[in-house]
Order: structure tokens, then sequence, then C-alpha cells
């Protein structure tokens, strides 16, 4: 799931201030390079599960067997905290995980090595996935896998409820209907976690956004995006949809699992948690309904970055290269249940689960997360502000996003 805020990122933005002021890892000639014919790589990850985990060493180990190299991979327990202090330190891990949510401030910073021109077949992945790691016209680091936002049912207390397949919500009218028709007693309609991004869908589907596409401007306070707010605030007043807090859980999986969600808005990895804690709980997957613009999803992903301070860059990009095979992608979701990032690995992924294919279909027209450098701590106070949603003015929280982010693009942060 994306990432919350934690003391961590306080941390980690602390850090690379002073990374980026002090030209660290200004330049390819920074860091003497090891040309010997063995190295030895460290790999830094923050894993969902043991699967993962096992997924990471095993690619790890074959791609030492052939090349003769070794890997050591490493599961932090805190990867921004981390990560941190390794640049701070000057030893960052060679290869790690780098979400989007901090891709730009470790590129401003200086801390990444951008390879990505050393990728002949970047076009693989799609363009949005190329955007969210790129940074000064850079490819800067490849996604890892993907995952994109559908509409979760409850199999169960759906049929309870009298409604088939063909009752499936098209548009914003029909989720306001089978959401209070689904609430009763216990279980609410919809519940999802009050935060941009599974929100932003809604802002998406009513033809706004955050950002102007090259994210150089702020298009929050919109009547797009104030029509989107609204109409989640009606379903908050109304009781059909909650909070994922409110009825006492930790997100929409939680929620779906324990029979007080009838429908949740989530990602593929939701897959994965329900095998885990709820294998009998019975679920469909279908497209998000559209809104009054059309379609909309979110997509959220990694980057297998490589340090700029590493002396094994040429060998950490051959690494990545075999981590974001499409082969090796498609081990990943058998193994761990995560969507490629690859295009063509994600076609056979959805003929391989077909209760996979609204999330992989979403992919086609899922916006990105906004990734400015210092941009998080604009989010942050937008997720707090969408967490009063049900009695505040929408108006007014646009008009203050628009405000923050103005600031900070002022600031060029």
């Amino acid at each position: 799931m994306p990432e919350r805020t934690t003391p961590a990122l306080i941390s980690l933005a602390v850090a690379l201030s002073v990374t980026a002021c002090s030209s660290t890892f200004s330049s390819d000639s920074d860091t003497k390079q090891d040309t010997s014919a063995r190295q030895h790589l460290k790999v830094l990850i923050a894993s969902s599960g043991d699967a993962e985990t096992k997924a990471v060493k095993d690619a790890a180990d074959a791609w030492a067997t052939k090349t003769g190299n070794t890997v050591t991979v490493d599961v932090a327990k805190d990867i921004n905290q981390q990560l941190a202090q390794s640049f701070s330190g000057n030893k960052p891990p060679d290869v790690f995980y780098v979400d989007s949510s901090q891709f730009a401030n470790y590129a401003k910073s200086g801390s990444l090595y951008a390879y990505g021109s050393q990728i002949t077949d970047s076009d693989d992945f799609s363009e949005q996935l190329r955007s969210s790691f790129t940074y000064e016209n850079q490819l800067v680091c490849l996604p890892k896998d993907t995952s994109t936002l559908a509409l979760v049912i409850n199999r169960r207390l759906w049929q309870g409820a009298g409604l088939t397949e063909k009752d499936h919500p098209l548009n914003w009218d029909d989720l306001a209907g089978v959401s209070q028709k689904l609430t009763k007693g216990d279980v609410t309609g919809l519940v999802i976690n009050g935060e941009y991004a599974r929100i932003g869908v809604f802002l998406k589907e009513s033809g706004g956004w955050i950002t102007s596409p090259d994210q150089r401007e702020m298009t929050a306070d919109t009547k797009e995006n104030a029509r989107a707010l609204s109409y989640v605030q009606s379903l908050l007043k109304s009781g059909s949809l909650k909070y994922a807090s409110q009825v006492d859980t930790n997100w929409g999986g939680e929620a779906l699992g324990k029979g007080r969600a009838a429908m949740t808005i989530e990602g593929n990895w939701l897959a994965g948690g329900m095998k885990a804690d709820y294998p009998d709980v019975q679920y469909d997957v279908v497209p998000l309904p559209e809104g009054p613009e059309g379609k909309g999803t979110l997509a959220f992903s990694q980057c297998w970055g490589v340090a700029q301070d590493s002396a094994h860059r040429s060998a950490a990009v051959d690494l990545v290269k075999h981590f974001t095979s499409a082969e090796q992608q498609l081990r990943n979701a058998d193994a761990f249940g995560v969507m490629p990032s690859r295009l063509s690995a994600q076609r056979a992924y959805a003929e391989r689960y077909p209760a996979a294919r609204a999330w992989a279909a979403a992919s086609q027209y899922a916006q990105g997360p906004v990734t400015l450098p210092g941009f998080d701590k604009v989010l942050n106070q937008f997720n707090t502000d969408l967490a009063a949603l049900s009695g505040a003015d929408p108006s007014r929280i646009l008009a203050d996003l628009q405000r923050n982010g103005e600031q900070a693009l002022a600031k060029g942060e």
C-alpha cells in the first residue's frame, strides 16, 4: 500500500537536504568504479513479507550464478530512515527500492544514478510509469512493478443484498445507489482510506487533478475537483461511505475481509492480503465506476534505484535489468501477487490471473502520483483535510491545496 507519513520521512527530508547542499553525488567521476572480475553488491528492499523477500533473493542468486558476482539482499525495517542514514553517511546500498512519493527528493539531491538511457527497451514500460521516475527529462530508474485501483466487492454481502453482476456500478449514480443498498447494520456499503491516494480517483473521473500533466502548475482549485469532493462528501454524509478508521480497521482490505465493508477501492496488493488473512472471503474485482468525464484510476509504483555513490554501477544496472525482465516480473507475480510494470508482462499476467484483469486494464488510463521535490508535505496536509471532509467545505480544502502547492513550486523544493 502507499506509504503513510512517519517521523522517518522527516529524517529523510533533513538528510536529503544536507546531501543536496554538499553535492556529494554530483557526477559519475565522483566515485571510483570497481572493475574487478567479481564484485559484491548490496541490495536493500522494503518487503511485504516472506514471499517477496524470497523472490528477490532467488532472483539475486540467479543473477549472481550467471555473472560470478555476489549479492546480499537486506530487508529494511524502515527503508526511508535507513536510506536517509546511508546517504548522509556516504555508504548507500548499490541497489534499492525507491517509492514514487520520495523519488524526486532523491533525484534532486543527486543520490540516484540515472541509468534509464542504458535500457534499450524502456518503451515496454508505460509512459505514465516512466514519467513517474523521470527527473529533468531523464529516465532515472525502472519501475519494479505497478498497482492500480479498482472496485472490490464482497461477494457474500453483494448477493445477500439481492444484487447480481448486472448491478455492478457503471457510474457515480450507480455507486451511490448500491452503496446505500448495501449499508445495513454493521455493514457499510463502501469503505476506503480517507486520503488522496484513494479519493484521487474521483478527481480524475471528474476531469480534474492536482497539477498539470507536466507538474509545472497547480490545478487543484477547480470546479471539476470541487464536484468530485462534493460527491464523496455526499456519500460520507449519507453513511453509505466510511473511512476505514471509522469501522475500526486499518485499510479497505481489512474492512472487506472482516465483513464491515461490502465494497472498497483498493489496489492489486489486496489479493495477497486477502489470501493471507481472509482466505475464505470471496470477492470480485471490477473497474471503478466512471465519473462525469469518464474513466479514472490511480497508479502506484516503486523503482529500482542505483546509488550514484556506488562503486558497482555497471554491475548494479545489469542486476536491475535482470530484476525487471518480463520473465522475472511474472515469477514475482506468481510468488507474491504483484502486477508487472512491463506492458508485455502485464498481458501475460492478465491471461494468467483473470480475476486481476480490471487492475491490469486500468494501467492504460491510470494517473500517476505527484512526484515533485518536497511536495510530500503538501500532500500530507491535503490528507489531513480529507480526513475531515464530511464536515468541511470542499472549496476551502482545494483552495488550501492550491495555495500550499503553489508555495512549494515557487520555492522549487
